[in-house]
């Protein structure tokens, strides 16, 4: 993913408390190409496993797993931070926002997530890997089966992937941002 790394070099902007701004290409302007490229490359990465359904939180992890899912000709669906007044069967579970400091509800109908579903889990960042074990939750829940999780960009300084690991979850992350101390992004060489 050397046009990924590229971006984040050329595009991305640091800020104190290991915060890195992406939203130029990735999750607020995108950039079509550079998503199509990211699809791919999860396809590449999980197409020896079963899954049959895409999974993300919204709102930034869209666009990467409707890339995913299309390629894969899979469905997509999304936990929503906010429980809509129509949603039936509804499983929910906690998540604190590292970036915004605060917690919320994330919620997803049964009816879109069962027991016969392998999910694979998308989104743009891995920190400290809180969405990723809300989502978790809302597989147990649901009856699912994890089939692993991918994420575009990984701070292995913020030890999500550790979290992840320790519960047996296959994590592949297509940029590690290594450092980001006094704003200078350093990336982990493949």
């Amino acid at each position: 993913m050397q046009l990924l790394k590229k971006r984040i070099l050329q595009d991305g902007k640091c800020y104190e408390g290991g915060i890195l701004k992406v939203d130029g290409f990735i999750n607020h302007q995108m950039d079509p190409v550079l998503m199509k490229s990211i699809g791919v490359e999860f396809v590449r990465r999980f197409a020896a496993t079963n899954v049959n359904k895409i999974m993300t939180i919204e709102a930034s992890g869209i666009a990467p797993a409707i890339m995913t899912g299309y390629l894969m000709d899979l469905p997509v669906v999304f936990a929503k931070k906010k429980s809509p007044k129509t949603i039936q069967n509804a499983l929910s579970t906690t998540v604190h926002s590292f970036t915004k400091d605060r917690d919320y509800e994330v919620v997803i109908s049964a009816d879109f997530l069962t027991p016969n579903d392998n999910v694979l889990f998308v989104d743009d960042f891995l920190a400290y890997g809180n969405a990723a074990l809300g989502i978790i939750d809302l597989i147990k829940q649901s009856g699912a089966n994890l089939v692993g999780m991918g994420f575009i960009i990984e701070k292995a300084f913020q030890n999500g992937r550790k979290k992840l690991e320790e519960q047996g979850v296959r994590v592949e992350s297509l940029a590690i941002i290594e450092d980001l101390s006094n704003c200078c992004i350093k990336i982990k060489d493949e």
